[in-house]
């Protein structure tokens, strides 16, 4: 084309950014110009920022620079795939890149399909793909399970993987690479771009997302933006300040103080970190402040998909002054009315901070606000440790897993599914992937042996036996039961099983995990989506309720609600807590003055160089608590290894509690501290074979089999509202575990179950770096009268593991009183 016509297409751009008031950021000149060019590559800018229009625009302005035709004799087919973690974010996407088409008059269609996606709208796609298409990780695979794919994707010129750094660190963004590694031989001169905002190795990031395959890394570019995402924190620091800090994690007791920030904001979203503490401080508000009925409401991921949508749209036409909401809106979804944010209790990592922060102002060159409200006093240390976040920039990184066998196993029987593969081909297109570029041709083989003979021990089973080795060696699923029920299992997100919740006289109003609603008989009433429910029966995977009007209720809780430190979290929480003896410390840590002195009359505020142990008796036993400040995850593995080598210098028993800040050994005789430091117990050597001891490592690879187990095929879920039960789940990949236990050790999914624990579970790495800056720390042994600020949130969340909750808050109300009075 000539070089006249494409500056009209670049100015006509350029144009119509200028009628929208903006300007065109150099990253994004930077990234149209790097797509015309051919070139791979990752786009790190902030939230808010403009990335979806960079990316989009540099493909429209590549094919029209190719393809002049296309306003007189468009060519129909997919030519663009644009993957997002989040079915919420699609609708988005649709949006933005069907509105700049429209606007510049390109005959461009943009199609979703996700899981919502209806059975019509996909027969539609089948005859004639969209020009963009959105779609998620699994989706894309359940094309790849289609028959004669390749015709689908022939006229593709690029993928563009949204938010990466969520998949990234996760099995799914192992489906992606799967996935990506297939297309490249499929469409050879296709494109590939990833989008991260927040994420520390960007470089690493790229290489998993372009893969080991030397000609499309040296054609790559990474390309950051400059701007700086201004981002103002400030934290809601009480009038007066508990000393021994202890308020159940929910932050209620300064439910006021978040009020007159909403009043005088457009729209707030108030993040909290559970769904239970959601429900809890929605009814909560309105409880206190009925005349916020109809412009409050609720948003997490049970609820049901259309009261969603309509909380997503009412705070787009501003009809909404506030939202309490979880992690489903941190990402992506562009609300422009949000002024403010309140992030009730530490979020725990810097990266989940900075993207709540964007959801503010969600606009090139605003402000964000965030409001930090501590839940209990020490959670100050940690709005202390993200303020310098903030002002430095840092954010985590994000490991990449390796070698995923069952994500393998599912990818080769989706291969299988849809139009067979050969062997030798596949085999070196997966090595190009991040995740298996050190699979090796016997763990290959192993793998192939499993779909098509279901491994030595399992060989005498038709039903593991899923792929057949044609005439021409071609492996294929040739069973249509086993091909059906694959294409409902495919994807890596594994949950225990979930009910629909729905009133036995009208509409849905979403979804909860079965182990909660197992604890409930008919009768009983529970609190969800913002309303109290009476059960009525349980029927056909499905809740049956009714309206409650009365005031107890309990509160639903979801698997995996409690979340640890990252690794730069703890190092920052830290560095802060070390500032609290000198004079340049920050508001919040002043704040925490007469806390740190109360801390001081019976111990120390460790500083750099220090690491506190304390010990006190109390009528339970002897208390001895250790300070790592590494965050829950890395405080249970260290509790029991340690638990483990002291129970070798002497027959003892204890119970463990631990939180973010660090772990209790609670037991009926006295611990010698000085044998503990004599015998070096906090050694690093040997740390895997004493876990290994010490944690019942076997129960937890035996749980970590079941999600192992369901990815792989090897225990079938169930159907759409048949699902199985999770105690038959976890029963059936026990029998399994077991099996290969007994009698085939070197299984590759059995293996992993350990690997897995160890890496990801119990974060084995950062274990063994904690263990060694401990060595090398100087160990101060305080002997002490009675709990100190530091030990008593330890002590009453193990309190609060034992007791009902009115229970809990008796007693802690006696045992504050008792401190106090001392």
């Amino acid at each position: 084309m000539p070089k006249k016509q494409d500056i009209s297409y670049h100015q006509k751009v350029t144009d119509w950014f200028q009628q929208q008031g903006w300007q065109p950021f150099p990253f994004q000149e930077k990234t149209w110009k790097s797509v015309a060019k051919g070139k791979n590559g990752l786009l790190n800018a902030p939230t808010g920022s403009g990335k979806t229009y960079a990316l989009w625009i540099g493909f429209v302005l590549k094919y029209l620079q190719q393809h002049p035709e296309v306003f007189t004799k468009p060519e129909k087919g997919l030519k663009v795939i644009w993957v997002t973690p989040l079915r919420a974010l699609a609708a988005e996407i649709q949006q933005t890149t069907q509105r700049f088409c429209n606007a510049m008059e390109i005959p461009f269609t943009v199609g979703l399909r996700t899981g919502d996606t209806s059975t019509a709208e996909r027969s539609k796609q089948k005859k004639q793909m969209p020009d963009l298409l959105i779609t998620t990780p699994e989706s894309l695979h359940l094309l790849l399970a289609s028959k004669n794919y390749p015709k689908l994707f022939k006229s593709l010129e690029g993928i563009v993987i949204d938010e990466w750094h969520e998949l990234l660190g996760s099995k799914r963004g192992v489906q992606t690479e799967l996935a990506l590694s297939r297309l490249k031989t499929i469409c050879p001169t296709m494109l590939i771009w990833g989008i991260s905002a927040t994420i520390g190795n960007l470089e690493q990031a790229m290489e998993v997302l372009l893969g080991t395959n030397n000609s499309y890394l040296t054609n790559s570019v990474l390309i950051k933006s400059n701007i700086k995402k201004k981002i103002r924190v400030s934290s809601i620091i009480p009038e007066q300040m508990e000393r021994f800090p202890w308020r159940g994690h929910l932050g209620l007791h300064l439910l006021e103080e978040i009020i007159p920030i909403i009043k005088s904001s457009k729209t707030s979203l108030i993040f909290t970190n559970t769904r239970s503490q959601c429900e809890l401080w929605y009814q909560a508000i309105l409880e206190a402040h009925p005349e916020f009925a109809g412009e409050i409401a609720m948003h997490h991921g049970s609820i049901h998909k259309e009261t969603r949508l309509w909380v997503e749209g009412a705070i787009r036409n501003e009809s909404l002054k506030a939202v309490v909401c979880t992690s489903s809106l941190d990402l992506g979804v562009d609300f422009a009315p949000v002024e403010t944010i309140i992030q009730i209790g530490g979020p725990k990592g810097v990266a989940r901070f900075l993207q709540r922060a964007g959801r503010s102002n969600h606009q090139p060159g605003k402000e964000s606000i965030i409001y930090f409200l501590p839940t209990h006093a020490i959670e100050l240390i940690e709005a202390s440790a993200l303020q310098q976040a903030v002002k430095t920039t840092t954010v985590e990184d994000r490991i990449p897993y390796l070698l995923s066998f069952d994500v393998l196993v599912q990818y080769l029987i989706t291969l299988a599914v849809s139009d067979g593969f050969h062997p030798d081909d596949i085999f070196k297109e997966v090595q190009t992937t991040f995740c298996f570029q050190a699979l090796s041709e016997t763990q290959w083989l192993w793998v192939l042996n499993f779909i098509t003979k279901g491994s030595q021990t399992l060989q005498n089973y038709d039903e593991y036996q899923k792929v057949t080795i044609e005439e021409n060696g071609t492996y294929k699923v040739n069973n249509r039961g086993i091909a059906m029920r694959h294409r409902l299992s495919i994807g890596t997100i594994v949950s225990d099983a979930i009910l629909k919740v729905k009133y036995v006289k009208g509409p849905g109003i979403g979804t909860i995990e079965e182990w909660f609603v197992s604890k409930l008989k008919p009768g009983d009433v529970f609190t969800f989506a913002g309303r109290n429910l009476e059960l009525f029966q349980i029927k056909n995977m499905q809740v049956l309720v009714k309206k409650s009007k009365s005031k107890n209720a309990k509160v639903p809780s979801w698997m995996g609600g409690r979340m640890s430190f990252s690794s730069q979290m703890s190092t920052l929480l830290r560095e802060e807590l070390y500032k609290a003896n000198h004079p340049n410390r920050s508001r919040e840590i002043k704040a925490l003055s007469h806390l740190f002195n109360k801390q001081k009359q019976e111990s120390i505020v460790p500083e750099a160089d220090q690491f506190l142990i304390e010990t006190f008796k109390t009528r339970e036993g002897y208390h001895t608590l250790f300070y790592p400040f590494e965050g829950r995850f890395v405080h249970e593995a260290m509790g029991s290894l340690l638990a483990y080598r002291i129970s070798l210098l002497q027959p003892i028993t204890f119970s463990i509690a631990f939180n973010d800040y660090g772990f209790e050994l609670l037991s009926d005789q006295e611990i010698s501290i000085q044998e503990v430091l004599d015998n070096d117990l906090f050694t690093a050597r040997f740390v895997t074979d004493d876990l290994q001891k010490s944690l019942n490592a076997t129960e937890m690879a035996r749980r970590k089999f079941r999600d192992i187990a369901v990815i792989a095929g090897l225990v079938f879920q169930g159907y759409p509202n048949k699902l199985l039960k999770s105690k038959h789940l976890q029963s059936s990949s026990q029998l399994l575990f077991n099996v290969f236990k007994d009698f085939e050790p070197d299984n590759l999914l059995y293996q992993q179950a350990y690997r897995e624990t160890f890496e990801h579970t119990l974060e084995e790495g950062r274990l063994i770096q904690a263990m060694e800056r401990i060595s090398n720390q100087q160990i101060v042994h305080k002997q002490c009268s009675k709990p100190t600020p530091f030990s008593f949130p330890i002590i009453t969340d193990r309190l609060r593991e034992k007791l009902s909750s009115e229970k809990v808050e008796d007693r802690i109300k006696r045992m504050l009183m008792q401190l106090e009075k001392d």
